[in-house]
């Protein structure tokens, strides 16, 4: 059967990887943002005659990341603004759950994570045949990252450039998908923005963005890290760039180095900071780019955002793992805190207050001092940050439901926490992907598989009607679903933790 659907630049094919769904990959959304619209707001896509196929995933956004099951960017890919999507084949029998009154299917728009500097919507994890066959048409998308998306670019003469361009380029999509998803059966009106990480910030950022408005119905965000960066620091951080690029700090400077050039100048930046201890926040945190706070297309931090019911009509499902920092610690990628001085320079570095640190080491008598500070961190960076976004929603008058990802495996030689990004493949309903066992500790077993299937439907309930299947939170605390091989509901946070939080102000802007 030919699978052929209609988009306002032309037709595209596409495939079935099952028997009922359809995959159409690697559709431009936007223009390439390379050559005279380099650095600049995304521009139409052009449109093409003829049946285009659509069997494979678009080339990725320039970065230095190798990733497991992923494709890599290569000098001269430009194609990159591209959405992907899954579907119910047009023959296929229908969901359980019903569609809208007219037939139009629920439609979940994914952000993929990567520190604002690597990944892409090809990832394994992202595979949306799972989630069609629950009933949603899924669509997820590339968008510009590390310089090329949230570096700052001076103006230049008559030209300004934008910061956020990669926000830019996702509510371009969003935007696309408005137009277009009608022809794979979606409904315009129907739509949840989703992601984890920084995918997660992005979509926190979208809730406060005033192009976004309106392009979306709910949001659900995993892991959200933030806060978000200054004005100052986005352009501290191109002075630095460009001078390991050894270009001007100009735009003629910055547009005379090649996408190449930029990525490893910031991978040089970013291992810099990596490798001293001096080096402030950045040493134990070395992901130097950011949305910006420019008072434009970003007005604020979300988290001062929302509180201000910038996004009262949007529903929000917010899920964070209990143990987000052991990956990082993991994969080699975190700074290497085995002594009470470091952990002591650590505090002061993000001016924590006094008895927070030691609050821990309270609730983790018999723990070494790396754990607390993975345990410390990863709430600083993801867990806090996640919940205090769900409640200050909550009380400037929106729908905001809370989750918590605690499934760990452990085995004679390892243990598999529940840490950042676990939690990704069970949503997706892709635990089977050989490429993914790391992250979960080996092949998934039937409890895992049933814990899968809950998190599918509860992301399709989410996506379909605004109810994942638990109740909203509701004053400052209330029910969180706890998402585990024996899953259920908790009656609310534990209460030592969050006291050790209550005196913590977030910063605004990261220092």
């Amino acid at each position: 059967m030919n699978d052929i659907f209609a988009t306002r630049s032309g037709p595209v094919l596409g495939h079935r990887p099952v028997p009922d769904v359809v995959a159409v990959l690697g559709i431009p959304y936007a223009a390439a943002p390379f050559g005279a619209g380099r650095f600049l707001e995304p521009r139409p896509a052009p449109a093409w005659t003829g049946v285009r196929d659509c069997g494979a995933f678009g080339p990725v956004a320039p970065q230095s990341a190798r990733l497991p099951g992923a494709p890599v960017w290569s000098p001269g890919d430009e194609d990159i603004l591209t959405v992907n999507i899954w579907a119910p084949a047009p023959d296929a029998s229908p969901s359980s759950d019903p569609p809208s009154s007219d037939g139009r299917l629920p439609v979940l728009v994914w952000i993929h994570g990567g520190a604002h500097t690597f990944g892409s919507s090809a990832q394994p994890d992202f595979d949306g045949t799972a989630l069609a066959r629950a009933g949603l048409v899924v669509v997820t998308l590339n968008y510009r990252l590390g310089f090329e998306g949230f570096g700052h670019v001076p103006a230049d003469g008559g030209t300004s450039y934008p910061e956020n361009r990669g926000l830019l380029d996702q509510v371009a999509a969003l935007r696309w998908v408005r137009e277009n998803i009608t022809a794979f059966g979606g409904d315009p009106g129907n739509v949840t923005v989703a992601g984890q990480s920084s995918g997660a910030a992005s979509v926190a950022c979208l809730l406060v963005i005033d192009r976004a408005r309106g392009l979306f119905r709910r949001a659900i965000a995993h892991s959200v890290v933030g806060p978000c960066s200054s004005l100052g620091l986005a352009v501290a951080t191109t002075h630095e760039v460009a001078a390991a690029a050894g270009c001007p700090a100009t735009a003629e400077g910055l547009r005379s180095a090649t996408p190449g050039a930029l990525v490893d100048a910031s991978d040089q930046v970013a291992d810099a900071y990596r490798k001293n201890p001096a080096s402030g926040p950045r040493h134990y945190d070395p992901v130097i780019y950011a949305p910006v706070v420019d008072g434009d297309i970003l007005p604020a931090d979300p988290l001062e955002g929302v509180a201000a019911g910038a996004a009262r009509d949007v529903d929000l499902l917010v899920c964070h793992t209990t143990e987000e920092h052991w990956l990082f610690d993991a994969v080699g990628g975190s700074a290497g805190i085995t002594t009470d001085d470091q952990l002591a320079a650590f505090a002061e570095d993000f001016g924590l207050p006094d008895g927070l640190v030691s609050g821990y080491r309270a609730l983790m008598p018999h723990a070494p001092v790396l754990d607390v500070y993975l345990a410390v961190f990863g709430d600083l960076q993801f867990g806090e940050y996640s919940n205090r976004l769900a409640e200050r929603h909550a009380r400037a008058g929106g729908r905001a439901f809370r989750s918590r990802f605690a499934r760990r495996r452990t085995g004679p030689d390892t243990a598999v926490r529940a840490w950042h990004c676990a939690d990704i493949p069970f949503a997706f309903g892709n635990l089977g992907t050989a490429c993914l066992e790391f992250l979960i500790g080996g092949p998934p077993d039937a409890e895992d598989h049933r814990l899968s299937r809950s998190m599918v439907r509860a992301w399709a309930g989410f996506a379909a009607t605004g109810d994942p299947g638990w109740p909203p939170v509701a004053g400052p605390t209330g029910p969180i679903k706890i998402w585990n091989t024996d899953d259920g509901l908790a009656d609310g946070d534990p209460a030592a933790v969050r006291a050790l939080w209550s005196r913590v102000e977030f910063p605004p802007l990261r220092p």
